[in-house]
């Protein structure tokens, strides 16, 4: 495999995946280099299917080996929400605040404690005659005010297990050695390689 197009956009990711896949002698391709790729609805019920939903389009649509990913964040006291609908918790077309100011709504009577929550990621990959599945979970808990400038989405509230500081607070480093994209992603690379010999 000489190429892999990524079903993403965003140019962080987008960048995050090229300085790991130089090493491999793999280029990196995404939906940026082709325009008539549709946005992808991720309406599945599970992060898996959003994922494969969208590594398989851009599959068929290029050709080329597809990879993609979906994350969530799961809150024990919200019985696993905001979960698949993590994106869009507060609706449709919100910002990221939108969404964290619901989730500290929701939770507001929480006690310290009783606040455990996991970010999860799941990466698929899609090729003729293979479909692979990598998973990353960082379990934290969730804070009762946002603390932090970094990062983006529910970090600022976000404290990893072990950590005195929310994801939001550590450094892109910090954060991607210990964050459940780091581990979905690394776990694919691994196999990557594995597969390379």
């Amino acid at each position: 495999m000489k190429t892999l197009v990524l079903a993403s956009r965003n140019k962080d990711k987008i960048k995050e995946l090229q300085h790991i896949l130089i090493d491999l002698g793999i280029e990196l391709k995404s939906a940026l280099d082709f325009g008539d790729l549709e946005e992808v609805a991720e309406d599945a019920e599970t992060l898996e299917g959003n994922a494969l939903k969208k590594a398989n389009y851009v599959h068929k649509m290029t050709g080329l080996p597809a990879v993609a990913d979906d994350t969530g964040l799961e809150v024990d006291a919200l019985d696993g929400a905001p979960g698949v609908y993590s994106a869009r918790y507060a609706g449709e077309d919100v910002t990221y605040q939108d969404n964290l100011n619901k989730l500290l709504q929701e939770m507001k009577d929480v006690e310290n404690g009783q606040r455990d929550a996991r970010f999860r990621t799941v990466v698929a990959f899609v090729n003729d005659d293979t479909t692979s599945t990598f998973e990353g979970i960082c379990p934290g808990n969730i804070l009762k005010e946002s603390k932090g400038n970094g990062g983006f989405g529910y970090d600022p509230v976000f404290q990893p297990e072990g950590y005195e500081k929310t994801f939001a607070e550590l450094s892109p480093e910090e954060k991607n050695k210990i964050s459940h994209r780091g581990k979905a992603i690394r776990e694919f690379v691994e196999w990557l390689k594995d597969r390379k010999d």
